[in-house]
């Protein structure tokens, strides 16, 4: 066998120059001084060398491709045949040894050639070329042939090796293929032998390591990249080298110095393997990705900032509370955009008052930055965040609800004059890394500020994340200003619905009230829920309760104008009904000229499908009762409202059978009258529906809990009432609620005096006499000589102006009063008379000596009377 210098033998003097040797800025010097062993040799190399001395390891290139080697005699016929040639003819031996080769193997067409090729070969001429040939199985392939005439043998002959000529075709285009990808391709090559030693690189992936392709055979992970990234490099080939599975996108750091610091690598691995599956290395796909991650984190950037934004747009402005809203916009920004926020709101704009403007800036309405704020909200993920708000405002007070004035030089101040974002400079508290303040602006208006903090650990502020701020906060600042001035007037129509409501307990003849009224308790708008007691002359009391359909201001309003025109018909003395009748046409002229079309349903409730707003300023129902406390005899009419409610003693509450009707506004059907007798003791409940009335279950469910809750026994009627609440209300709530309950007290037999006088002049000095001693009979001497001039005077206009018998009735209660009853229906009328007039003074005189006086008609006729105080 003939010899081969090494190829890679050292020089003579074994002292050539190296790229990335000790002192290259490349390589650290252990690695260089492994590549230059590698590349060398020296003694170290020889060794290696010569333990490679041995049976060939499978793998080689013979197992890619089919080679067969035999000889053949001077006889032109065989005379030796290896084990590849009886594999690659599928003929052993035994049969191939003394066979024609042209007869056997050539096909029969090309016998002549073969023939001639072989003889040329024998008598000493060489030839390589290509030629087809027929295995023992019939089927035909091409080879080619290295035909040499051996001098060797024993006798002329010669030797011939046969190699598929596919298979080397295929072979050579994969070795194209590969030189191809490792020369040309722009994406790194890697590929690692057993050890796990780079044997090869492309230039690509040379050049991205700054280095040479040769700099890098022959070393390790560790010898390029840092440990920690170096090891999880050899974990990753020793996995795929000993498991098959190919490893995708591993990525890891690296610094390269000619390429801006640090790089960010990603690899894809997988293992090579022989033709009978062996393990022969790893080979890997190497991409700078760093440019790639940069791009992928501000897209990542983008998308959490389009995702906060979403979820601000979701989550801010739920309510119409302001502390909630407020608060919403922190739960949105603390933790996924800071670590702590505050939201700062001028104190005089949460009382409903303007902020005194210093300035413009644009249509921006500015302050002067020194007026005082109440923090509404605060949310934090940093411990201790009060020190760390007060550190950063300079202030004591840093909690919710507390209040505070910015220094007037302050970056807090600054943002509140000028209306636009500052980041200040960081302060000595070790806790934070970066402060941003964004100024609250609204409709034009400064309202206070926002103020966003990140924690040590956390990147600074940029001017992405002041943009995303100032949109956040723009957000939250129009939700903040809808609930401030849904608070405004939430408050106004609250007071004034509480002004046009009677103040306190009103007093009521023959009767004991205790009212309440309460708004709803999710801090909706305000309804139109109203109660009224009117006292009525003749020791009657009118018991008024209303609900106005809708809410806000208009309700309310709407509810004033309506309880104001109640009081008004109860000062003419009409039926109940007849007052429902007036207020629905009073109903009907606060809306529009068409109302909507309503159904009546149980209890006088309504559904309609017009719409909501278009109903809230004139449909309403109402109960109105007139309760006489001398007869004790109550009379009720209902306009489309829940049913009053009647405890009687020793029996179990009980809804009066009152006729529902329909709503005031609605008109067209007339109102009906029920009159009934309250036992003494008795406790009259009137009430709106959100008493009652729930999503959470049915109207007669409320009810049924209304009356057992009135029916607790041993209560005073203050107890009784704040009870019947207790027992409702934590289960209600959802709307205004107002209870009116009045408890029967009946009069002593002395406390009314009833006479009959006839038609007769002698009556009136009858009256005189009556009166007085009933009064001095109660010990009410010092009325006595008002008492007898009055009586005498309005028992003689009842002689003259009226007709019929004469009634005369004193009763006694926080007042005396005196009722005068004829048959006439002409109403007395109080005019100045003239000097030369004989009469016409006696009204004068009543009006002047009585506390209160007046007229109201009567089935048959009229009632006149007047009061005196006890």
């Amino acid at each position: 066998m003939n010899s081969t210098p090494a190829r890679n033998a050292p020089s003579s003097s074994g002292h050539a120059a190296v790229p990335g040797q000790a002192g290259s800025p490349h390589l650290p010097a252990h690695a260089a001084a492994t590549a230059a062993a590698h590349r060398h040799g020296g003694a170290a190399r020889t060794a290696v060398a010569t333990d490679q001395w041995g049976a060939g390891d499978p793998g080689s290139i013979y197992e890619y491709i089919r080679v067969a080697t035999f000889a053949i005699g001077p006889d032109g016929r065989i005379s030796q045949w290896s084990e590849r040639a009886a594999e690659f003819f599928g003929l052993p031996a035994a049969e191939a040894v003394g066979a024609d080769p042209i007869s056997t193997f050539v096909p029969r067409e090309l016998w002549q050639r073969g023939r001639a090729r072989l003889e040329r070969t024998l008598a000493g001429e060489e030839w390589v070329g290509t030629a087809p040939y027929r295995d023992a199985t019939g089927g035909e392939g091409l080879a080619e042939l290295y035909l040499m005439p051996d001098s060797a043998l024993p006798t002329a002959g010669a030797t011939c090796l046969a190699v598929d000529l596919g298979r080397l075709r295929r072979i050579e285009t994969d070795l194209a293929a590969s030189v191809a990808v490792f020369g040309q391709t722009p994406t790194g090559f890697v590929l690692f032998d057993e050890r796990l030693r780079l044997q090869r690189v492309n230039d690509a992936f040379a050049s991205g390591m700054g280095l040479a392709p040769a700099d890098l055979e022959g070393l390790t992970a560790h010898d390029i990249f840092p440990t920690s990234e170096a090891d999880r490099l050899t974990a990753a080939l020793r996995k795929v080298l000993a498991t098959g599975e190919p490893v995708f996108d591993l990525r890891f750091h690296s610094a390269v110095p000619t390429r801006d610091g640090n790089r960010l690598w990603a690899v894809s691995l997988y293992r090579l393997n022989g033709s009978a599956g062996q393990p022969m290395g790893v080979a890997g796909q190497v991409s700078d990705v760093t440019s790639r991650h940069v791009a992928e984190r501000e897209a990542d950037g983008v998308r959490r900032n389009l995702a906060l934004l979403n979820e601000a747009s979701a989550h801010i402005g739920s309510t119409l509370d302001l502390e909630t809203t407020a608060k919403e916009l922190l739960d949105v920004v603390v933790p996924p955009f800071c670590d702590l926020a505050t939201v700062d709101l001028y104190t005089a704009l949460l009382s409903g008052e303007s902020v005194p403007s210093a300035g413009r800036l644009g249509d921006t309405v500015l302050t002067d930055g020194s007026g005082e704020l109440r923090r509404v909200a605060v949310s934090s993920v940093v411990g201790g965040a009060s020190s760390v708000l007060g550190s950063v405002t300079g202030l004591p007070i840093a909690e919710a609800g507390g209040t505070l004035c910015y220094p007037r030089r302050s970056p807090h101040a600054r943002a509140l004059r000028t209306g636009r974002s500052v980041v200040p400079e960081p302060g000595p508290d070790p806790l934070l890394r970066s402060t941003l303040i964004v100024p609250l602006v609204a409709r034009d208006q400064v309202l206070g500020l926002v103020q966003l903090s990140r924690a040590i650990g956390s990147e600074p502020f940029d001017a992405r994340d002041v943009a995303i701020a100032e949109e956040l906060v723009a957000r939250a600042a129009v939700c903040i200003d809808n609930a401030r001035l849904y608070r405004r007037e939430h408050e106004r129509a609250l007071i004034l619905q509480r002004s046009l409501l009677p103040p306190g307990n009103p007093a009521a003849s023959g009767l004991e009230i205790a009212c309440r009224y309460l708004p709803s308790n999710n801090n909706t708008e305000v309804g139109g829920d109203w109660f009224d007691v009117i006292p009525l002359p003749g020791n009657r009391t009118a018991l008024v309760i209303g609900d106005v359909m809708g809410r806000g201001l208009r309700a309310a309003v709407a509810m004033g104008q309506l309880r104001t025109a109640v009081r008004t018909l109860a000062m003419l003395d009409l039926d109940p009904a007849e007052v429902l009748s007036a207020l629905d046409e009073i109903a009907r002229g606060l809306g529009d000229d068409t109302a909507p079309a309503v159904t009546p349903t149980p209890y006088g409730r309504l559904t309609s499908s017009a719409d909501e707003e278009a109903r809230e300023v004139y449909l309403a129902t109402c109960v109105y009762a007139v309760y006489d406390a001398v007869t004790r005899r109550c009379t009720f009419a209902n306009a489309g409202h829940l049913p009053p409610v009647l405890l009687s003693p020793g029996e179990p509450a009980r809804m009066l059978d009152v006729p529902p009707g329909l709503p005031l506004g609605v008109g067209g059907e007339p109102f009906e009258e029920v009159e009934l007798t309250l036992p003494d003791g008795a406790v009259l409940g009137l009430y709106t529906d959100g008493l009652v009335e729930s999503r959470k279950h049915q109207l007669d469910e409320g009810l049924r809990a209304f009356r057992t809750a009135l029916s607790a026994e041993g209560r005073g009627l203050e107890d009784l009432c704040d009870h019947v609440l207790g027992e409702l209300i934590p289960h209600h709530g959802e709307d205004d609620i107002a209870l009116l309950m009045a408890k029967v007290h009946a009069f002593p037999e002395d406390a009314v005096g009833n006479w009959f006088l006839p038609p007769e002049p002698t009556s009136v000095a009858k009256a005189r006499e009556l009166a007085c001693s009933w009064l001095l009979a109660r010990g009410l001497d010092e009325l006595v000589d008002t008492t007898e001039l009055l009586v005498s005077e309005l028992v003689t206009n009842a002689l003259r102006h009226g007709r019929g018998e004469i009634r005369l009735r004193l009763l006694r209660d926080r007042t005396m009063v005196c009722e005068v009853w004829d048959d006439g229906y002409a109403q007395p009328r109080q005019r100045r008379a003239q000097e030369t007039d004989e009469g016409g003074r006696g009204l004068q005189l009543v009006s002047l000596l009585a506390e209160r006086w007046g007229s109201r008609r009567t089935p048959k006729g009229k009632i006149v009377w007047f009061e005196l105080a006890l």
